[in-house]
């Protein structure tokens, strides 16, 4: 709800408010009338002026656009002086998504959020609790070389988690920890070995790290979700592929954190209950495997 202000009030905000954006545009009065096609004299005793009356809307609109300020702001019924759609273009964002183990941007949107709660639901596997097994096996397609130098980079952002004053709410779909345990679908060809150590983390992570890391399983079937990341109140990421689609607005921010408490609400597995579940996944893969069959990484 839009708060009262007194019209004396409000007539004084925008005189401090337009020789503000006069002075960060390095705009004289003279410069300022020219532009706006009035006397300088007309505006001389409006910005001297120190009763309630404000100008008409067109003197103010031409105000704001030689300013490069809204008119909202002018007038005190915004706080940001940024025109709208330049709002926009700062509230939303499509940067690159590169396949690798650790992106360095994904790591200082955690930083910049830490001390915030970040909610995650992973593309797959959580990458920040993998085995470096697992990693080798998922990404040595497509990092090559540098496969090893990523391993250990993946252990320094583990050890960041350990130690930072964020907590970590992750909600997974139920079919793909059974994927996994069974190598069905994506995880076709991961060893045995592989799968069986990489759930043991799981479960021993989770154990050791709650409740500042929480995992939650939801059903697919009853509730779908996008891979994203909300990280506390200040933005939210959709993972589409080859780009990350990044909201700042509070908004959409809160809209998404929305959708993931939801999650939240409908696992069909909670926090208790991991470990349990956890050690049925374990004892469903077979030691006995011997398949091991390349895998194209998943876009």
């Amino acid at each position: 709800m839009m708060k009262n202000v007194d019209k004396r009030d409000r007539a004084q905000l925008f005189r401090d408010r337009l020789l503000t954006a006069m002075s960060e545009a390095a705009t004289t009065q003279s410069s300022l009338s020219r532009a706006v096609g009035v006397d300088r004299s007309t505006l001389s005793q409006l910005l001297k002026d120190s009763g309630a009356r404000l100008p008409n809307a067109q003197l103010v609109a031409e105000c704001a656009t030689a300013l490069g300020v809204s008119t909202d702001w002018l007038l005190g019924l915004s706080e940001r002086p940024e025109k709208a759609e330049a709002l926009i273009a700062n509230a939303i964002s499509m940067p690159e998504a590169p396949r690798a183990v650790i992106d360095d941007r994904i790591f200082a949107w955690h930083q910049e959020a830490a001390g915030y709660k970040i909610r995650h639901v992973p593309t797959g596997l959580p990458d920040m609790l993998k085995t470096p097994e697992m990693l080798r096996w998922e990404y040595a397609p497509s990092v090559g070389k540098t496969i090893d130098q990523a391993i250990g980079a993946s252990g320094d952002r583990l050890n960041w988690m350990r130690q930072s004053r964020s907590d970590y709410e992750l909600a997974l779909p139920l079919t793909e920890l059974g994927a996994f345990a069974r190598a069905e679908g994506y995880y076709r060809g991961v060893p045995a070995r592989i799968r069986q150590d990489q759930l043991c983390q799981f479960r021993d992570l989770h154990t050791q790290l709650y409740p500042s890391l929480r995992l939650h399983l939801f059903d697919p079937r009853q509730l779908f979700s996008a891979p994203i990341t909300i990280f506390g109140p200040l933005l939210a990421v959709i993972y589409i592929g080859r780009n990350y689609l990044v909201f700042r607005d509070s908004e959409r921010v809160d809209a998404l954190a929305q959708h993931f408490d939801n999650l939240v609400r409908a696992a069909v597995v909670a926090p208790s209950d991991l470990t349990a579940h956890f050690d049925e996944l374990i004892a469903q893969v077979d030691p006995s495997e011997t398949q091991f069959v390349s895998q194209r990484p998943r876009d």
